[in-house]
Formats: structure tokens, sequence, C-alpha cells
């Protein structure tokens, strides 16, 4: 398998074996506010790469952190009058009911950074053992940037560069360079904090994501993951931070950053109206059609959220749902006197081409769209010539190729009313009584279904099936 590595600015081979365990990391969120559909997009993004790999055989510890003590929680609760704590419990909550709201179920252990000030404490008291790390009286204590030449290595920034950007929590005067970041901030009122050898305080922001996989994972691992504008300065300095602290490289084998998504053309802002969160999203849409639109988007490259990118998913799903339904009509009521297509091989290799796709940089896009999507396109218009052997295989198929990704295809069950008011329509039209019968099928489209009538009957599906 094959994936790009932001590291190096290439593709890098990934070994898959069944006897190891693979050892994936994603930033998780910081639990301050409802989350929105950008973040879910790297969410669903690396939800869809560890089902995959685990189809494969492949074992993996898919870890997340949550950020639950940060300067923007903090900020937030003193709004809203409550205490940090307090608000940071309500919106990991809330992001948990959103993650299960958008069927990822992947992850094998979530992590909270308070959960982890033990480690916390011990990774920056090893920094400043080794001079990685410093004291700024009344403040905090700080990383040294100086003492960690390869910093840039992930941007390819240099460190005069990464001094133009300073992070969430590290804005004091008397830092030894402009670009040196906060691992510990000393305790304020009002604030929460905890015991260290160092005094009280709280963790910064990108040690607490080290920290945690150095007690899950060891000093290295395998994969680590996020959105792309994680890269700079947050990874760089879980890089800084890692192998300034352990004095092994690489800290992670491969770097992947999911790309932007934007908003009609514009970057997500409250400002600009156009914030959209998981719970906004989830009132008017299919959690499936988020899940459709990280699929059939390169997970690298930006997305473009527009209504009618939304509109184009809904449409998609409702014709491969409707297309499905069909070929099990076919299937059940088709005698095997159509087209002779022997279609079996076929299948098997577009399967094969289907994983050759996702097994060269999880190109899901290319893999749903040719070797999914494609072939049912392809049959579309052969659909009530088919044989009900072939009509089978291909449902099947489909079904199989579809769940893979967790994008349900099978048809819902017909309601019986419905069927009773189709199969009434059917009588009247068997006496000529065609007045009668546009009746029923009005009834039929009044109560949200629409009747096709095919050279094998009836076929009825609902309206809204995306």
């Amino acid at each position: 398998m094959q994936i790009w590595n932001t590291l190096t600015g290439k593709k890098e081979t990934l070994e898959i074996s069944p006897e190891k365990e693979l050892k994936l990391f994603v930033c998780g969120p910081t639990v301050d506010n409802y989350v929105h559909i950008g973040h879910a997009r790297t969410f669903l993004v690396f939800d869809i790469i560890i089902r995959y790999l685990r189809s494969l055989g492949q074992k993996v510890f898919y870890l997340q952190n949550i950020t639950d003590i940060d300067n923007k929680i903090i900020d937030r609760a003193a709004v809203e009058k409550m205490a940090p704590q307090e608000l940071a419990k309500k919106f990991e909550e809330e992001y948990l009911k959103d993650m299960t709201s958008l069927g990822i179920d992947q992850v094998t252990q979530y992590a909270r950074a308070t959960d982890h000030i033990k480690e916390i404490v011990s990774q920056i008291g090893t920094l400043k053992e080794k001079g990685s790390a410093y004291e700024i009286p009344n403040d905090g204590i700080y990383f040294n940037l100086s003492t960690f030449p390869e910093y840039g290595k992930l941007s390819h920034r240099t460190t005069l560069q990464a001094e133009d950007s300073v992070s969430r929590i590290d804005e004091s005067t008397q830092k030894r360079n402009k670009g040196d970041f906060a691992l510990w901030k000393f305790e304020r009122p009002e604030e929460p904090a905890w015991d260290s050898p160092f005094g009280r305080g709280r963790p910064g922001w990108h040690i607490e994501d080290t920290a945690i996989t150095e007690h899950y994972f060891g000093p290295q691992y395998d994969i680590h993951g996020g959105s792309i504008d994680l890269k700079f300065p947050h990874h760089e300095a879980e890089i800084a931070q890692q192998e300034a602290a352990s004095g092994k490289k690489p800290f992670v084998k491969i770097w992947m950053h999911t790309g932007p998504l934007l908003v009609n053309g514009q970057k997500m802002s409250k400002s600009l109206g156009n914030f959209i969160t998981i719970k906004d999203f989830l009132e008017k849409h299919s959690p499936e059609v988020l899940r459709y639109i990280a699929l059939t988007h390169n997970y690298r490259s930006p997305i473009d959220y527009t209504d009618g990118l939304v509109t184009q998913a809904e449409n998609a799903l409702k014709n491969v749902r409707e297309f499905v339904a069909k070929l099990r009509f076919v299937s059940i009521l088709k005698k095997n006197d159509g087209l002779e297509l022997s279609l079996k091989e076929d299948l098997k290799k577009e399967q094969e081409q289907f994983h050759a796709a996702m097994q060269d940089d999880f190109n899901s896009a290319y893999a749903l769209g040719e070797h999914v999507l494609g072939v049912g396109y392809a049959y579309q218009d052969k659909i009530w010539n088919l044989k009900s052997v072939d009509a089978n295989e291909l449902t099947k198929y489909l079904e199989t190729m579809f769940k893979m990704v967790a994008l349900e295809v099978k048809p819902k069950r017909i309601p019986d009313d419905i069927l009773i008011l189709t199969q009434n329509r059917e009588d009247l039209r068997s006496k000529k009584l065609f007045a009668e019968s546009d009746i029923e099928r009005k009834k039929i489209e009044e109560m949200g279904y629409t009747l096709e009538d095919t050279p094998l009957g009836p076929f009825i599906w609902p309206k809204n099936s995306s």
C-alpha cells in the first residue's frame, strides 16, 4: 500500500501485516463548541481509512485525543458563566453524539488531556532536563526552538519563518525566541490547575498530543493524521517535543493531512455567517450525504461545500439506492431468459481494481466512482434485460462495496398499505378501469412514493431516499 507522506513529500510504502498492529493517531477536537463539518471531513476520512485497513485484516490501534483544557475553553466558559471543566464535559458529550450520528465508530481509544496530566508533566520534565525547555517566572515553561534546528521540516519553514506564527497560548514577550511555544502555563485566578514539580498550572496545547501518544505507543509510531491547518505550528511542535525528549527519529513514519473544507469558496467563519455545525447539517440532510461527499473527493484536496454539492450527493445516493432496489426487483421476478452477461468474473476484476485504487493513497474518489458507481451506470439501461442471476450478482457486489465504506444502499421495505394500493391499481388496470387506477396511483404519490410501470410490473420507490 502506498500513502502520501507530508514529511517527505512523496508516497511511502505501508506494509499490510495481520500479525502487526498499526498505530495511528489523529488530532481530536478542542471541546469548547459544537464541532463543524470541516472537522467532520477529517474524522470521516480516517473512519473510512481505518474501516478499509481493517477489512484487509490489518489490526489498527486508532487513538484520538480530546483537548479538554485550553484558552479557548476557559474563555468560552467565562462567557457562559460555567466552570471550564463543566463546559468541556458538555461539548465532549456533544462531540461524541455527533460522531455516533455520522456513523464514525472506528476509534479504539479516546484520550482526554486532563486524564494524562502525569504523562504531560513527565515529558515536560524530560525536556527541561535535556535543556530543550526553560522557565519564564510567573508565566510558564516554554520549548526553546533554538535547541531543535530541524523545526519546520514538516511544513518546510525555517525557524525564522516559524516566528511569524503564534499558537493559542504562547504570547509571552519574555520568550527567548518569538516562535517558542508554551508547554506549561502557571496557575492563574479562577483557572483549572494541577500540581507539578515546576509549579501548579495547566498544559500547553501541543504537549498533550506527544505525552498521550508516548503513553500509548512509545516514542515512535506509524501514522499521524489531522487537518492541513494543524501542520504548522501544531504538528511541527509535536515533532520538536517528541524527538527532543526521546532522541529518536522519526517521531512518526508517515504524516497524513486532510485538505480544507471551504463553504462557497471561503473559509468557514462565524463572522461570514457560513459556519455549519454537524448538528446544523443533520437537521436538513442524511449523515450519509456528508460521508458520500468525503468519499468522492481526494482526501488531500480541498472541498468547496455548496448547496449544489449537497444536492448532487443526495441525488447520487438516491439513484444508486433506486438502482439496487430495481436489481433486487429483477432478481426476484425475472426468469433466466435475458442477456447472457456472466457478470461474476467481470465484477471480480472490478473489485480488484477498486482495491488497487484504495491502496494507492486511499483514492476513494476513483475507487468508488469508477469501480462501484461506474459499474452501476454501465447497466442502468440494460436492467430490465438482465437475467435474475446477473441481477443478483450485481446487487451483492454493489451492496458489499458500499458497505465497506459504511454507505447503506439496501432498499427499505415498502409499507403494506402502499403494496395494497399498488395491487388495487393493478386489478383496476386489468379491468381497463384506468380513471379509477389513476386515483390509486395519485394516492401512492401523495404518500411519498413513485410508481414506475416496468416490463416486470409496477416498481414502487420512496421519493426521498437519500
